[in-house]
């Protein structure tokens, strides 16, 4: 019988245990410094206006509509290349994770959990070890969106892949997707 209310205490530790865990978890993380950039791309584009309206170039009109064209070109490039990585919206939930850029929620990564495989936390995730901030690919490392230095989460995808995001709070987010993996059956394999 002792058995028995070991079996069944057990049970219930563990049910109360999944219960703590929140069915959706929600992080963020963001990078002030991007917003310096982002007002460098607002300069280069009031640049390019200005000197739209000005146009008094002494030296012809194909060196000024290039000018033009260049300060407009890389003012937009920067300001909204910046500002979709000021900030990330990372959401978990028992279907999928998904990742929001910026402020428009672009580009935007929805990966289901039924392509996970194992989730880590990384204590240090850097822009050095990626080549920069935003969405970017490493042959030897896969996918990653990275808007500041710091803790992040790595998905290790059922294709070998990998995914990484920079995120407050990351070990959490492990702990959420582990436990929906272990809810989640298995995938059909074809």
């Amino acid at each position: 019988m002792s058995n028995l209310d070991c079996m069944t205490d057990h049970a219930h530790g563990e049910r109360a245990a999944a219960e703590d865990e929140p069915e959706i978890w929600t992080g963020r993380a963001s990078n002030r410094v991007q917003w310096l950039l982002a007002c460098a791309g607002a300069a280069c584009l009031a640049l390019g206006i200005d000197l739209a309206v000005e146009s008094l170039w002494p030296s012809g009109i194909l060196p000024l509509v290039m000018s033009i064209v260049g300060c407009i070109a890389v003012g937009l490039l920067m300001l909204f290349g910046t500002l979709a990585f000021v900030h990330v919206a990372v959401k978990v939930d028992k279907e999928c994770l998904e990742v929001r850029c910026g402020h428009i929620g672009v580009p935007r990564r929805r990966i289901p959990l039924s392509h996970v495989v194992g989730a880590d936390f990384a204590p240090a995730v850097t822009p050095r070890h990626w080549g920069g901030w935003g969405y970017r690919w490493r042959p030897e490392q896969g996918t990653a969106v990275i808007v500041r230095r710091g803790e992040g989460v790595v998905l290790q995808l059922g294709d070998g892949h990998k995914f990484t995001v920079t995120v407050d709070n990351a070990e959490s987010a492990v702990r959420v997707i582990r436990d929906h993996l272990r809810l989640t059956p298995p995938a059909p394999t074809v």
